[in-house]
This record gives C-alpha cells, sequence and structure tokens, in this order.
C-alpha cells in the first residue's frame, strides 16, 4: 500500500477548506484517509499564521514511513521546515504553443514589411508625398489649358451666317436701318 500526503476539499462552493491528510493513494480524493495532520484555507491572507496549519511531528513520522507528499503539501512542509523541497526546472512551460508561434512569425513578417517599405519612402509622411503630386499634377494641368482654349469652345462649329433674318433679328434691324447706315457705308434701299 503506498500512502499520500495529499490535501482533500471541504467547504462550501465557491469557499473551499482544505484538510491535509495521511492517505492510500488510491483513494478518492475526498474519501476515506488514514489521519489528519493539518488544515489549509486558501481565503485567508498569504502572511496569516491560520492559513496553514501543520503538525510536524507527525508529518515527519508519515515521511519516514514513506508516504509521498503533493507538489503543493511538499510546498507547505518546505515552509514549516518539516522536509526541503527541490527546486522544479520546466524549461518549456513559459515556450509559445504552436498557434502562439505562428502568429508571432506573421507579426514579425508585417513589421519587416513595413519596415523595408518605410526605407523606401523619404522621411516625410506620406500624406505630404501625395499632397505634393496631386498639387503638381493640377499645376501641369493648369498651365496645359491656360496655353490652349478651352476644349469646350474649340470642338463647337462656328455659327453659319444666313441671308434669313429672324424675327428678332428684323425687328432690331428695322429699328437700326432707320436711325444708322448699314455696314459698309452705304444705305440700303429697297429695290
Amino acid at each position: 500500500m503506498s500512502l499520500s500526503i495529499r490535501l482533500t476539499r471541504g467547504g462550501a462552493k465557491k469557499r473551499p477548506y482544505y484538510r491535509i491528510v495521511v492517505a492510500n493513494s488510491r483513494s478518492p480524493r475526498d474519501g476515506r484517509f488514514i489521519e489528519k495532520i493539518g488544515s489549509y484555507n486558501p481565503l485567508l491572507a498569504k502572511d496569516s499564521p491560520d492559513r496553514v496549519k501543520l503538525d510536524g511531528d507527525r508529518a515527519r513520522h508519515w515521511l519516514s514511513v514513506g508516504a509521498q507528499p503533493t507538489d503543493r503539501v511538499a510546498r507547505f512542509l518546505d515552509a514549516a521546515g518539516v522536509r526541503e523541497r527541490a527546486a522544479r526546472s520546466n524549461p518549456k512551460k513559459a515556450e509559445p504553443g504552436d498557434n502562439a508561434k505562428e502568429r508571432a512569425e506573421a507579426r514579425a513578417k508585417k513589421l519587416a514589411d513595413r519596415e523595408a517599405l518605410a526605407a523606401e519612402v523619404p522621411d516625410e509622411p506620406i500624406q505630404t508625398l501625395v499632397a505634393e503630386e496631386i498639387e503638381a499634377e493640377l499645376t501641369a494641368e493648369a498651365e496645359a489649358l491656360a496655353d490652349e482654349p478651352p476644349a469646350e469652345i474649340a470642338d463647337e462649329p462656328a455659327p453659319e451666317v444666313t441671308d434669313e433674318a429672324t424675327p428678332a433679328d428684323e425687328a432690331s434691324n428695322e429699328g437700326e436701318s432707320a436711325s444708322a447706315p448699314a455696314e459698309g457705308g452705304e444705305e440700303q434701299t429697297d429695290a
């Protein structure tokens, strides 16, 4: 029979309270135990003397008989000075998982791409460069328009001159013909 020094849970829901017991390692967590050697109340402050109560003499006895403490109880025994606990080393504990590694690689690639783009572009902000390019294009268009006549006027055909006068033109011509000579310096006469 292998003995274990471990915690059994008691207390209410969300209000845990543990007993430190010596039990058969095959018995259930909260099942039958051989002897209670202490208690642990995690709700108390860490510096409170009532947080962990442990009977050191009984713990030494059971350790001498061959009982193996769980990791948490081994910490309590070390703090009480009953048994020194060897420091554990788990170098892979802080190593990120596969998905986290993939995300970190993607993030590093994006950062490298941004730095490469920033190296190609001068120190001026991109908005300033874009604004200067737009302003240069507008200036070039304005100069080109100033040199050429407007496209609307150049594309329209010239109005045709006809001998027939419209009614509005006849009314204006009647007033002009009586008072002023027509073009060419000669008076018009109806023949």
